[in-house]
């Protein structure tokens, strides 16, 4: 595409998407709901307001109105890519088989015979692992590890003596808590789900009550990512709501409570932003920096690194989802996020990244993204937006594009 559309531009491209719309018999609700955006931002569009530059959007929009994308936007390149809907090996693969029929088949058939397996602390050890390699997106090592150690657990959980099982599951919930994160990450939702789900069992067994809520905030992120923005946010706004009325009638909230509900506040912020509510969007991300302000200082309760500094990194990715590239490069330079691990380093460097490229700043844009690769290789190939936005950088610069960015369209599996 040839850069921002001017406004008669937009009115023109506004009254075609009305034109399909009506043709496919939908209304605006039915549409806006499809694509996971609100009527009055599909209105807007149509009214030639609101305009439609990132192709990724664009994308969504002809799916939603089951047109080919050339036929939505002219000017728009060709779409003679492999469909990204469509599964892809990835690095847990082997995960993904695990968490498939029951966890231990052959446990109930031998019931009553006594655990044989790794100790507690030997696998205490290894959950501990496990979110080391999630938060550093080794994923083919987390595959591998958790394959091993979930069944063990699974296992333990249910021949261990009554006295030992709420610590047993306790650890399953985490692990389940561990692959949750991981699979989202390979955008892998629907088994993000799954694990997910096991992890709320596994923590309500537990009798660990804010390991429940740890769990729930998994699965509010598989929603995300599967763009069931509805459930996202019904899952988060109840979970915060919970957590919420919980800290007020407690006289000093333990830190993980506020860590929780901090980051449920994040996650409602990013559905707002995904579904272009800008004002709820910046509501729940002051809601989340008041939450930050009464811990002063960042934790990592539940490995979710929730803290003033996380709440800044996930404020640049909610203004860039929101268009407002500005805002965020001038939240970005304000933080230090060092004391982070590389996973949210990567991600604040992508971000940043994704901000100088609505900007249509080349060469700023490459230099995050290849910083971010060097953090986490795995995640610009991975991450749906970032993909998304190195494809954008070559479509402006087209056949002007440097040597260091079409390596990196090729890693990222980004080339227009």
């Amino acid at each position: 595409m040839k850069g921002p559309v001017r406004p008669e531009g937009r009115r023109v491209f506004g009254a075609r998407v009305a034109e399909l719309r009506v043709r496919r018999g939908l209304t605006q609700r039915e549409l806006a709901d499809a694509i996971g955006r609100t009527a009055s931002w599909l209105s807007q569009v149509e009214r030639g307001v609101q305009p439609v530059n990132r192709l990724d959007v664009l994308h969504m929009l002809a799916d939603g109105l089951g047109v080919p994308l050339h036929e939505l936007r002219p000017d728009a390149p060709p779409s003679d890519q492999a469909d990204e809907s469509a599964p892809e090996p990835n690095d847990l693969d082997r995960a993904r088989l695990l968490i498939s029929g029951h966890p231990a088949p052959g446990t109930l058939l031998d019931s009553g015979s006594p655990y044989e397996g790794p100790s507690f602390a030997e696998l205490r050890s290894a959950v501990d692992d496990a979110w080391s390699l999630a938060h550093g997106d080794r994923f083919a090592e987390l595959s591998a590890l958790l394959s091993s150690l979930i069944p063990h657990v699974e296992r333990a959980a249910r021949a261990v003596e009554e006295r030992d099982r709420a610590e047993v599951y306790g650890l399953l919930a985490r692990a389940y808590q561990a692959l949750s994160a991981a699979f989202v990450r390979q955008n892998e939702p629907d088994a993000a789900w799954v694990a997910a789900d096991r992890s709320i069992a596994a923590a309500e067994r537990s009798g660990h009550v804010m390991g429940v809520f740890a769990g729930t905030f998994r699965l509010a992120h598989a929603f995300v990512r599967l763009k069931r923005y509805d459930q996202a946010e019904h899952t988060a706004l109840s979970a915060a709501n919970a957590l919420g009325a919980y800290a007020a009638r407690t006289e000093a909230p333990l830190p993980e409570v506020l860590s929780l509900l901090g980051s449920f506040q994040l996650a409602l912020a990013l559905v707002h932003a995904r579904t272009g509510n800008r004002a709820d969007a910046r509501r729940e991300t002051a809601n989340a920096r008041r939450t930050a302000g009464l811990l002063r200082e960042d934790r990592n309760d539940h490995n979710l690194e929730f803290g003033p500094t996380n709440v800044e990194v996930q404020a640049v990715s909610i203004a860039v989802d929101l268009g407002d590239a500005g805002e965020a490069l001038d939240i970005s330079e304000r933080l230090d996020a060092s004391g982070l691990s590389a996973e949210r380093q990567a991600r604040l460097a992508l971000d940043v990244g994704r901000a100088h490229a609505q900007l249509r700043h080349v060469e700023e844009a490459l230099t995050c993204f290849l910083g971010a690769e060097r953090l986490s290789p795995e995640m610009v190939r991975t991450h749906v937006a970032a993909r998304a936005a190195i494809r954008d950088l070559m479509l402006i610069v087209g056949r002007t594009a440097s040597p260091e960015l079409r390596a990196l369209a090729r890693r990222a599996d980004a080339m227009s």
